[in-house]
Formats: C-alpha cells, structure tokens, sequence
C-alpha cells in the first residue's frame, strides 16, 4: 500500500470526527442565568437541574413550616447577592455555573423561597460550599 494511500484512508477514516458536532461547552459571552419561572399552576417556581437535589428535600432540608416567607425572602435576597458575586467573579467555578435572577420586590411565595433557598443549603451540604447568608442550622 503506497503512502499516498494511507493518507487517503485515515483521511476518510478522520472526516466524520472532524464533522460531528462539538459537546464541551462553549466560551459565550452570553451569562447562563437561573430564572424563576411560573409554572403550570402559575405559582413561581425555579429550576434545579441535579439528581441529588430531590433527595436532600425531603431527606435532608428542614421541613417549610420551620420558615416563615419573610425571613427565607430576607435570606434569599443576602444570599442571591452573594451567589451573584461569586459567579461574576469566578470564583468556586466548578459549584456555581450560572447567575441567579431575582428580584427581592417580587412576591413569589413560600414555596419558591423555601426552594431557593435550601439550593443554598445544598450546595453547603453537597459541595462544603459555605456562603455567609446560611443559618448555622442549615450550613453542614
């Protein structure tokens, strides 16, 4: 088999590679952003996109009615400052992938607040991530 050959093969061989489409991330300057959204029964609801999130809800978390929605409103809107500020930073990159959009006017109710903020709570629990905005109770 002459030289010219081989090269014809393996370029064959290499052409669907160099087509296929590409899975890592991209570089965008577009920010990855979490927004509340409302969902089917209109109440607001986020987003949480890890397996492991369901089980430390209801295994893990304290119980919602240890809560008031004042105080987790007062809470989110600390600790969403901080999360923000760690992710325009970069820092903890390989916990914090996104910016979270909220706007402490809003009225979302208990049941966002509860689930926004024990997302704090898990990232404290999953990845040792201490945020400042924590409850002792709640930082593991």
């Amino acid at each position: 088999m002459s030289m010219k050959n081989l090269i014809l093969i393996l370029f064959i061989i290499f052409i669907p590679f160099s087509c296929s489409s590409q899975t890592s991330p991209k570089s965008d300057p577009e920010k990855s952003e979490m927004k509340p959204e409302k969902n089917d029964d209109g109440e607001w609801d986020i987003t949480v996109i890890d397996t492991q999130f369901d089980y430390f809800l209801s295994a893990i978390a304290k119980p919602m009615s240890q809560y008031s929605e004042s105080y987790l409103k007062t809470k989110n809107t600390f600790l969403v400052s901080e999360w923000n500020s760690y992710y325009t930073s970069g820092r903890y990159r390989n916990v914090i992938e996104s910016s979270i959009d909220y706007d402490p006017k809003e009225n979302y109710g208990l049941k966002f607040e509860y689930k926004l903020y024990q997302v704090f709570a898990y990232v404290n629990w999953k990845y040792g991530l201490r945020m400042n905005g924590l409850s002792g109770s709640d930082a593991i």
